[in-house]
C-alpha cells in the first residue's frame, strides 16, 4: 500500500480526504456554528493558542525517548477539520480497539441488511469463555446468552474478549471486520485472528494492525459523520461514554469537565501495547477525535499509561483546544 503523504503538524483535511469529508463543520459565524450532523455547537471567545506543530512533534520524540518504545497518534477537531498528527501512518496492534468499530458495524448491519440482529439472543459456551470476561463469564449468560446489543455493551464498556469473539461471527469474523475497515474508507486496518491471539504482535509485523490516522477517521465517521444513522451513533457513544477501563488514558490527559467516550486495548507481556481511541467533548465547541497506540522496545516492559495521558494533552494543545 502507498502511504498517504501528511506532515507531522497540523493540518486542515480536504473535502475528498479518506471518507471524512461529513465530519468537518460549516465555516464558524456569529455566536455559533453546526456541525456535520447539524448540531449547534457555541464558539470559544478566547480560544487558547495552539501548540506549535514542531513543539508537538519535539514533546513526543523526547517522550519516546523517556519510556523506551514508539508513539503512534491522530486528533481530528471535528469542528474546523483541522488534525494534528505524529507517526499517524506507521502500523501498530489494534488490540482491543477494534472492538468499538466492531459494533458500529453491527449496529450498520443491522439497519441494512439483518434487522432484529441487535435483539437477538446470541450462545456460547463455558469452554469458549476466555479471560477477561466479567460478562459473558457470569452462569447465568452462559446458560441463557445475551442479546447483541448486550454483549456490544459488554465489548466496549468492559473490553469482555469472549462477547468479541461472539460478535466477531455476526459480521464475518475477522475477514468480515477488515472488510468493514475498507467500507469506512480505511486502505490500512486489518484483522486477523480471533481474541485472544491478536494481542500476540511484534514490531514489523502487519497481523491485527491498525494506522492512528484511519483509526480516528473511522471512529469520527461512526460518532459524528455519515456511516450511521443519528439513532446508532448515539447509541455507540452511549456505549462508550460507559467505558470502565480508560479513566487512566486519554481521559486522564484531558480537562475534567469534558465528556469523554473511549475504547481501550492492552496486550501486557507483548511489548506493552496500550491504546486507546476516543471522543471528546469540551464544555464548548464541536468534539475531537482521538487515536493514540504506543508499545515499548522490551517484549516483557511494562504498560505507562501516562504516555497516552500527556499524548492526549499534546494533541489537543496542538489543535489549540487546551491551554
Amino acid at each position: 500500500m502507498r502511504r498517504p503523504h501528511i506532515p507531522n503538524g497540523r493540518t486542515k483535511l480536504g473535502i475528498s480526504a479518506l471518507a471524512i469529508a461529513t465530519v468537518f463543520a460549516a465555516t464558524a459565524c456569529g455566536a455559533g456554528s453546526r456541525t456535520a450532523t447539524g448540531e449547534r455547537v457555541a464558539h470559544t471567545e478566547a480560544a487558547p493558542k495552539p501548540l506549535a506543530a514542531s513543539d508537538v512533534t519535539r514533546e513526543l520524540r523526547q517522550l519516546e525517548a523517556s519510556f523506551h518504545g514508539r508513539i503512534g497518534a491522530f486528533a481530528i477537531d471535528t469542528g474546523t477539520g483541522k488534525t494534528i498528527g505524529y507517526r499517524a501512518y506507521e502500523r501498530g496492534p489494534s488490540n482491543s480497539t477494534f472492538k468499538a468499530i466492531l459494533c458500529g458495524g453491527l449496529l450498520h448491519k443491522a439497519r441494512t441488511s439483518d434487522p432484529g440482529l441487535m435483539t437477538r439472543t446470541l450462545h456460547w459456551t463455558q469452554k469458549d469463555v476466555l479471560d477477561n470476561s466479567p460478562v459473558t463469564g457470569r452462569p447465568e449468560n452462559v446458560a441463557h446468552g445475551l442479546t447483541t446489543a448486550q454483549l456490544c455493551e459488554a465489548t466496549i464498556t468492559t473490553s469482555d474478549n469472549t462477547a468479541a469473539n461472539v460478535l466477531l461471527k455476526q459480521i464475518g469474523g475477522p475477514r468480515g471486520m477488515t472488510r468493514y475497515y475498507r467500507s469506512l474508507g480505511d486502505p490500512a486496518g486489518r484483522l486477523d485472528r480471533y481474541e485472544t491471539e491478536l494481542n500476540h504482535w511484534s514490531p514489523g509485523e502487519r497481523r491485527d494492525t491498525v494506522m492512528p490516522a484511519f483509526m480516528a477517521r473511522d471512529l469520527a465517521r461512526l460518532t459524528v459523520g455519515d456511516a450511521l444513522v443519528p439513532s446508532d451513533r448515539r447509541q455507540l457513544t452511549a456505549w462508550m461514554k460507559a467505558t470502565t477501563t480508560g479513566g487512566e488514558r486519554i481521559r486522564a490527559g484531558l480537562p475534567k469537565d469534558w465528556t469523554v467516550g473511549d475504547k481501550t486495548g492492552t496486550a501486557d507481556g507483548w511489548y506493552a501495547a496500550a491504546d486507546d481511541i476516543a471522543i471528546a467533548w469540551p464544555p464548548s465547541g464541536a468534539p475531537l477525535v482521538i487515536a493514540i497506540y504506543t508499545h515499548r522496545d522490551a517484549k516483557d516492559a511494562k504498560v505507562d499509561n501516562t504516555v497516552l495521558q500527556r499524548t492526549a494533552t499534546l494533541l489537543a494543545r496542538g489543535l489549540g483546544r487546551m491551554p
